[in-house]
């Protein structure tokens, strides 16, 4: 940065010099604080709607373009330029801080509208958007005092540049897993004010008092505002929490990769990720017994069990059962989910606490880079992931991912999928069975159960010896499955029953697209 012009007195630039220093700290913060609430907001609508491309996708270009209209508004300011920047950074400020409360309010009050959760989240954006694109022109032209043209366009942008290039390094390794959406939108709405009031106080003897006053005033509104929303902050997620959930929320953390709920009601146990239910503890044992015993009953002698998912260990019960099993590895992205199942009173007593049994380990990692850095085989592996509601798990589920999954197979291996619902998810379901035939398994067979928590639930068993379903057996003790059931799950009615889907591989996600259709067509017929 270049010095102040030469002709200015020894106490006019030392005040030129903090001044300068002022508007330094300004630029920066300006711009790391409208990239966080860009960030936020694409997040929030991501984990609620799902389909992360898009929204982060929309979230861009809307905020570029009014960035653009914002940058073509400032020239309507030709006067007081300082009182219209601070009264910019204080309507920035409370519009980016009450961002993402606003939208868990839409979200809770109108769940099912999600077109509506779009405009609102999009509105958003484009105002802080505006907002933006006025704060860059006004900081370039209110420093042009200090620093030649070309010196003063390349100092604003730089900076405001470098404050964007902090905001995406606070945002996913401080900001989500310490502050969680809602704190981290109130914090920096409260900074962006402090914004106002730093330029306010330091530039005051440039305003009338008019002005003063009222910028004042506002920015102790704003700020009390947000000082008591922080303040109560985790009473209201608690309060809309409840709102959300069926009953009320015993466990609660937004971690690096998710956001964390477990429920209690009455004998009712329910773990939600971002919003999703995940299981229920009246009938999750009709899921697990059919994702497990059914692909362990159809091998031979499995003595070596890879899971991918399945963190909260409910799997893992299932297969501790079988005594022959030497060793289950079981593969989750975020280690609060053991966390969770090793601690938490409720997770330990449903799945017995299987995680502390000598033949389990655990790995906190991603399924795709395990599959792809770890060289040992086995003879069943299971996937429990989630649904494939967004980009990342949809991945989980393509062609290349199958792929990698059969390299870790025993030659006479099984591997077997949940699958998402048969009638609720028709589509994915079936353009995951025809993913798997596309990514070289010679076996492929398609199973269902009933989990009333769910609906019609859909499996998956792949493997590239003869699966004989007619030898399909039952080896431990079941709460669910029997002898009985075991040929009928493999049959289903013609209502159920595609042909020729499309298959899902990493350049074309076609089943994220299946998925989130058919979720929005049911909510809709829901309410």
């Amino acid at each position: 940065m270049s010095s102040p012009p030469e002709n200015y007195s020894p106490s006019e630039r030392s005040r030129l010099e903090k001044e300068k220093f002022v508007l330094i700290i300004t630029v920066f913060m300006a711009g790391l604080c409208s990239i966080i609430y860009e960030l936020l907001i694409s997040t929030t609508s991501s984990y609620f709607l799902g389909d992360s491309v898009k929204q982060f996708s929309l979230t861009i270009g809307i905020y570029l373009a009014a960035m653009g209209v914002g940058s073509f508004l400032s020239r309507v300011f030709q006067k007081d330029l300082l009182k219209h920047f601070i009264a910019v950074e204080i309507l920035l400020g409370f519009v980016g801080g009450i961002s993402v409360p606003l939208l868990y309010l839409v979200y809770l009050y109108a769940f099912s509208q999600h077109l509506l959760f779009n405009i609102y989240a999009l509105f958003l954006i484009s105002i802080i958007g505006i907002l933006t694109g006025l704060e860059i022109p006004l900081l370039a032209r209110i420093m042009k005092k200090y620093y030649p043209l070309e010196v003063n366009l390349s100092n604003v942008l730089g900076l405001d540049y470098l404050g964007g290039l902090a905001a995406t390094l606070l945002f996913p390794f401080f900001l989500l897993p310490f502050l969680g959406l809602f704190k981290a939108s109130l914090v920096f709405g409260l900074i962006n004010v402090g914004l106002g009031l730093l330029n306010l106080w330091y530039f005051s003897d440039r305003m009338n008092l008019s002005a003063k006053k009222v910028l004042g005033i506002s920015i102790v509104v704003v700020g009390s505002l947000f000082a008591l929303v922080l303040g109560t902050s985790n009473y209201l997620l608690k309060a809309w929490g409840d709102g959300l959930y069926k009953d009320p929320i015993v466990f609660f953390e937004q971690t690096n990769y998710q956001q964390i709920a477990l429920t209690q009601g009455g004998n009712n146990t329910r773990l939600y990720i971002n919003g999703a239910i995940q299981f229920s503890s009246l009938d999750e044992y009709r899921y697990h017994e059919s994702l497990i015993h059914i692909p362990l009953g159809l091998h031979a002698a499995p003595e070596t069990v890879l899971v991918l998912g399945g963190g909260e260990a409910l799997a893992v019960r299932e297969l501790l059962k079988h005594k022959s099993l030497k060793k289950v590895v079981v593969v989750d992205i975020d280690p609060a989910i053991f966390q969770l199942a090793r601690e938490n009173r409720h997770m330990k007593k449903m799945c017995d606490d299987s995680l502390s049994d000598p033949r389990v380990e655990t790995v906190a990692t991603d399924a795709f880079v395990y599959l792809q850095s770890n060289e040992n085989k086995f003879d069943i592996i299971i996937g429990d992931l989630p649904d494939p509601a967004t980009e990342s798990v949809a991945r989980l589920y393509s062609k290349e991912f199958f792929r990698l999954v059969q390299n870790r197979l025993k030659p006479n291996g099984i591997f077997c999928t949940q699958a998402t619902g048969t009638y609720h998810s028709n589509r994915a379901f079936w353009c995951i069975h025809e993913t798997l035939k596309a990514s070289g398994f010679k076996e492929i067979a398609p199973y269902h159960a009933y989990v009333p928590s769910f609906g019609d639930w859909g499996f998956i068993a792949a493997s590239n010896v003869p699966l004989r379903r007619e030898q399909l057996e039952l080896r431990t003790e079941t709460s669910f499955l029997e002898a009985e059931i075991l040929q009928k799950l493999f049959y289903f009615p013609k209502d159920l029953r595609l042909d020729q889907m499309a298959i899902n591989t990493l350049d074309q996600p076609i089943l994220l697209d299946f998925y989130l259709e058919d979720f929005r067509r049911f909510q809709r017929f829901k309410n």
